[in-house]
């Protein structure tokens, strides 16, 4: 397997190769610094794996990923980087990565995870995982009483100001006040906007 690594820090770069180049059947293809380089590369022989660095200047890696998959949708492109937040895991796998990795990720785990990303298996770190799939509060809720938060739940969970008021023994217009003021606290616009912001997707 020819492996490709772009990163601009030259550190990485030489202990990623030296890491890779012990393994019989992974062969360091180039070490390089820059997305434009890559592209060059990628026009002359495509590699069968890229390890890509998301933070590089001129370009980054995934405007680098975004273009080498537009020319060859069938290249295989790992991330490698700092950045382990939702934003840019999301546009990195938008751009067309297979997989993200963390730096902090022990390297002896590497050479293995790449292979399974060649056999197709779609491979993240655990920590990325996490990050994925909880749920991010909103920073309005914290300045919720209990009582509002409950009304935010039910809100979320599709009940009406009435359904609200009979699970909760209020008034139906108790509740209707109380979202108006959960709403102004929530900077929300209406109660579909109320509801995504409890459930982590607003």
């Amino acid at each position: 397997m020819n492996v490709l690594l772009v990163d601009d820090d030259k550190l990485i770069l030489q202990s990623l190769k030296i890491t890779l180049e012990k393994e019989a059947d992974i062969t360091v293809a180039g070490a390089i610094t820059d997305g434009h380089q890559a592209l060059e590369i990628c026009k002359e022989d495509l590699p069968d794996l890229i390890l890509m660095d998301i933070q590089m200047p001129n370009i980054n890696g995934i405007q680098t990923t975004r273009l080498i998959k537009e020319d060859y949708p069938n290249a295989t492109i790992m991330m490698l980087t700092t950045f382990a937040d939702r934003e840019h895991i999301k546009d990195a796998m938008a751009a067309g990565a297979s997989g993200y990795l963390l730096k902090t990720d022990p390297l002896s785990e590497l050479a293995p995870k790449l292979r399974l990303l060649k056999s197709g298996t779609g491979i993240m770190s655990a920590d990325v995982l996490k990050e994925l799939t909880t749920p991010r509060q909103h920073p309005g809720l914290k300045d919720l009483t209990p009582r509002e938060l409950d009304i935010t739940r039910l809100v979320a969970e599709g009940l009406s100001n009435k359904e609200i008021a009979a699970t909760l023994f209020l008034s139906e217009g108790t509740v209707r006040n109380r979202i108006v003021v959960i709403m102004e606290k929530m900077d929300v616009k209406n109660r579909t906007q109320l509801g995504l912001a409890y459930s982590g997707e607003g």
